[in-house]
């Protein structure tokens, strides 16, 4: 048990019961069970506290200027905050299911103010992408309720809804954990879906993976170019890009100079 582990919300119906945590400056929200499912390090909120959501940034070396970001899945707020640090002139919406999330994240989590750069959506969020059609840049998938992800976020129809959200240049990322049975049933999903430009970074810990799909081609494959982006970007975002390609590198097929995607 978390030291000062409290329940905030009743369990709506059919959605596990939202609690929070705190352990020395680290707070996180739980859903219905002992999993972690997002942490703010209240001396530095805009930190992505979990290796899993630093991963999921790992994006940013194909863009780092994007314009507009979905997040499906609103947690803690983790990367509203991180975007909102980091990523001033981008326009973020976050999307969840779970009213009682909305509400604890708004009251606990240091969420940044609503307004033309950042909107909370209290949706399905399998249903609301459908409104985009190549106008997003990138696609942010946390879906999980308490103990594995929403199925309805691992369907070919879904893929194919975010597929078309994306703007040409635009990225599919989400959190899957490797020791999902059905982990490679959604791999090869994606594959099918994203005509094989999907590549996989492990997070630090915990057996989670960020996986990413790309609308197009990125231009950015050269191991060489993208360590040296990698140097560009670690002092501007805070975090490990140079150990993102080193996990890339180790995970995804490749030339002796390339990635392929």
């Amino acid at each position: 048990m978390h030291p000062f582990r409290r329940r905030v919300r009743p369990a709506v119906e059919a959605m596990p019961e939202v609690e929070i945590s705190e352990e020395g400056n680290i707070r996180s929200l739980h859903l219905g069970s002992e999993t972690i499912q997002s942490s703010m390090d209240l001396d530095d909120p805009p930190d992505l506290v979990l290796s899993y959501s630093r991963a999921m940034m790992g994006f940013l070396l194909w863009n780092d200027d994007p314009k507009h970001i979905l997040q499906i899945g609103l947690g803690g707020g983790s990367f509203a905050r991180f975007i909102d640090e980091y990523l001033p002139d981008a326009v973020s919406v976050a999307v969840d299911i779970n009213p009682q999330v909305i509400a604890v994240a708004r009251a606990f989590f240091q969420l940044p103010e609503e307004g033309d750069f950042f909107e909370i959506v209290e949706a399905d969020g399998a249903d609301y992408v459908k409104i985009f059609r190549g106008s997003t840049d990138a696609i942010l998938v946390d879906g999980f309720d308490g103990l594995q992800i929403v199925d309805a976020l691992t369907t070919e129809d879904f893929f194919e809804d975010c597929k078309r959200a994306l703007s040409p240049k635009g990225v599919f990322v989400t959190n899957w954990w490797s020791g999902d049975k059905r982990y490679q049933s959604f791999i090869e999903r994606l594959l099918n879906v994203f005509e094989g430009r999907v590549i996989e970074l492990p997070a630090a810990t915990h057996g989670n993976v960020a996986v990413m799909a790309f609308r197009q081609s990125p231009s950015l494959t050269q191991w060489e170019a993208l360590r040296k982006r990698a140097d560009e970007l670690e002092g501007r975002f805070g975090l490990e890009f140079g150990e993102f390609v080193n996990r890339l590198k180790q995970t995804n097929q490749q030339t002796a100079g390339h990635l392929l995607i």
